[in-house]
């Protein structure tokens, strides 16, 4: 299912250490666009980066709250979003940790997915933006179970990754947390440099079949 596009993204700043926009963030931002968010809706953006999401939320009108690791992209994102003249509340920390108790009308993440070689995950550097240990799911089984804390009855998540780190586990992950999800969007993308140097390593995991190209797709998932 491919839901109706979303314009373009507006232009972002985003230093070295900072994810830059790409095809996930398009795809996310295609599907938060589809949920009509506006006045009133309460948004969380886990793993803001840039911002670039979590500013396409805030220009509907909607209550943004973003959250990040990264002191850089906490930084990035609170200079954007005052460039954007947008509100935005940038908050540094470890997934929902910040806003433990705070319910949200609508949870978007684009997380780390990329699967690496070492088991521990990266602590600074460009890297920590897009590894994610061997199976590149270190963050999104986190947030396949902190989800439905940080959602109000009703609530949607939608979640971006690729299909070399399961997308039948992300799927079983949240109905095991008692939501009901489905993918909802779908993207054909090649390679980028990251996953071009690892294509050998991804192919001896058993997760890639040696083609040049991966599926983005985006997950959403309501609250029971």
């Amino acid at each position: 299912m491919t839901s109706a596009p979303a314009p373009p993204l507006a232009p972002v700043f985003a230093p070295a250490g900072v994810y830059a926009p790409q095809h996930d963030t398009a795809l996310l931002t295609r599907a938060v666009t589809a949920e009509r968010p506006g006045p009133g809706t309460e948004v969380l953006d886990l793993g803001t980066g840039s911002g670039a999401v979590a500013l396409h939320a805030a220009r509907t009108g909607a209550r943004v709250t973003a959250v990040d690791i990264s002191w850089t992209a906490v930084l990035t994102a609170r200079i954007n979003a005052a460039r954007a003249g947008c509100r935005v509340r940038v908050h540094r920390g470890d997934l929902t940790t910040p806003v433990t108790g705070r319910t949200f009308d609508l949870v978007v993440s684009n997380p780390p997915y990329v699967p690496a070689p070492q088991e521990t995950l990266p602590a600074s550097g460009p890297a920590r933006a897009w590894d994610a240990g061997p199976d590149g799911r270190a963050l999104l089984d986190r947030i396949c179970a902190d989800a439905p804390a940080a959602l109000r009855p009703g609530g949607t998540l939608l979640l971006v990754h690729s299909a070399l780190c399961g997308t039948e586990t992300t799927l079983r992950r949240l109905a095991g947390a008692g939501m009901r999800a489905e993918v909802r969007d779908r993207a054909r993308v090649p390679y980028g440099p990251v996953l071009n140097s690892r294509r050998e390593w991804l192919v001896r995991q058993g997760l890639a079949d040696g083609s040049p190209w991966e599926e983005l797709v985006i997950i959403r998932a309501v609250h029971a």
